[in-house]
C-alpha cells in the first residue's frame, strides 16, 4: 500500500514538472516529426524492440537452467515476453510480473519456491545488466552525470563507473570459486556456475543496449549526442522510472530523458519517447493482454 501511494505520488508530480517542462511545446509539431520520421527508422525501432524481448526471455531460460529445469523455450519466450510488457506498463514489475509466472510455470510443474527463485535470479540478472551498461557509460562518458546534476568531478564520475564495473567482476570471480552454496539460517543460496554468471551479464547488458537503440534510432542523426550518451541517459531515466513506483514510469521516465537530453529539441526529443512507448510499452502490452486471455481460457477449458 506504502509503495502504491509512493507510485501515485511520483506520477502526479512528474506529470506536473513535465507538463511545465513542455507548456511551450506544440502537438502538431511532434505530429509532423513522427510523420516525417523515414520508414527505415520504424523498422529499425522495431527490430530492436524484438531484439530486446527476445533477450528478456533468455533471463527466464537462465534461470530454468540455474534451477535444473526443462520448459519448451517457445512457452518460456511468450512467457517472459507477456510478463515484461505487463510489468513493464502496469508498473512495480517484481510483483507484477511474478503473478504471470506464477500462473505459468505452475501449470509446468514448477513449485512457488521454484517460481520465486526464478523470479529472484531475473531481478539479479537485470540488475548486472544495469550496473555493467551503467558503469562503463560511466567510464566513457563521464561528463554524462553533469545532464542530470550540478558538475561533479571527472574522477569521481569515472571512479564509481570502474567500481560499478569491479562489483560485476568479483561476482564473476565469485563464480569461479569451489564454494557452490552458502546456507543462511532455512535457506541456502546456491551460486551459479561460472557459465551462466557470465551469460547473465551478457545477455542483460545486450537486452538494455537493444532497448536504447530504439530511442537512438528515432532521434534525428543532425542532433543525436551520440549512442553512449543516449544509452546512459536511457538508462538513468528508466532506473529512476522503476524506482518512483509510478505505473509505467509514466511521466518520470519522460522527464528524466528530457533532462538528460536537453541540448536535444524538446519536439525531437518527445517524438522518440512516443516511438519507444508504443514499441516497448503498447504494442507489447496488447500482446501480453492477448497471450494472457488465451492462456487463461485454455486452463479453464481443461478444467
Amino acid at each position: 500500500m506504502l509503495w502504491k501511494a509512493i507510485g501515485v505520488a511520483a506520477l502526479a508530480i512528474s506529470v506536473w514538472l513535465l507538463s511545465t517542462e513542455l507548456r511551450n511545446l506544440s502537438l502538431d509539431d511532434v505530429s509532423a516529426r513522427l510523420v516525417a520520421m523515414p520508414p527505415m527508422t520504424w523498422i529499425l525501432a522495431g527490430g530492436a524492440t524484438l531484439g530486446a524481448y527476445v533477450l528478456l526471455g533468455f533471463y527466464d531460460r537462465l534461470a530454468l537452467v540455474y534451477l535444473g529445469r526443462r520448459v519448451n523455450p517457445f512457452f518460456v519466450h511468450v512467457c517472459a515476453a507477456a510478463t515484461y510488457a505487463f510489468a513493464h506498463l502496469i508498473g512495480a514489475s517484481v510483483f507484477s510480473g511474478a503473478v504471470i509466472r506464477y500462473r505459468a510455470y505452475s501449470s509446468k510443474g514448477l513449485s512457488p519456491p521454484e517460481i520465486a527463485t526464478l523470479v529472484a535470479f531475473c531481478a539479479v540478472t537485470f540488475c548486472l545488466g544495469v550496473v555493467t551498461v551503467l558503469g562503463s557509460v560511466l567510464v566513457l562518458q563521464p561528463f554524462i552525470v553533469d545532464r542530470f546534476l550540478d558538475t561533479m568531478p571527472l574522477d569521481l564520475t569515472s571512479g564509481t563507473g570502474k567500481l560499478l564495473i569491479g562489483a560485476v567482476i568479483l561476482y564473476l570471480v565469485v563464480a569461479l570459486l569451489p564454494i557452490r552454496a552458502v546456507r543462511l539460517r532455512s535457506m541456502t543460496l546456491v551460486y551459479p556456475t561460472p557459465r551462466i554468471a557470465l551469460l547473465q551479464v551478457v545477455v542483460a547488458s545486450t537486452e538494455i543496449i537493444a532497448a536504447a537503440l530504439v530511442l537512438y534510432v528515432a532521434l534525428p542523426a543532425p542532433f543525436n549526442p551520440g549512442f553512449v550518451i543516449v544509452t546512459g541517459v536511457f538508462v538513468l531515466s528508466f532506473a529512476a522510472a522503476l524506482l518512483s513506483h509510478a505505473p509505467g514510469g509514466l511521466g518520470v521516465f519522460e522527464l528524466a530523458f528530457l533532462t538528460g537530453l536537453s541540448d536535444v529539441p524538446e519536439t525531437d526529443v518527445l517524438a522518440a519517447l512516443l516511438v519507444f512507448r508504443l514499441y516497448y510499452f503498447i504494442f507489447p502490452f496488447i500482446f501480453s493482454v492477448v497471450v494472457i486471455a488465451v492462456f487463461e481460457l485454455r486452463n479453464r477449458g481443461a478444467d
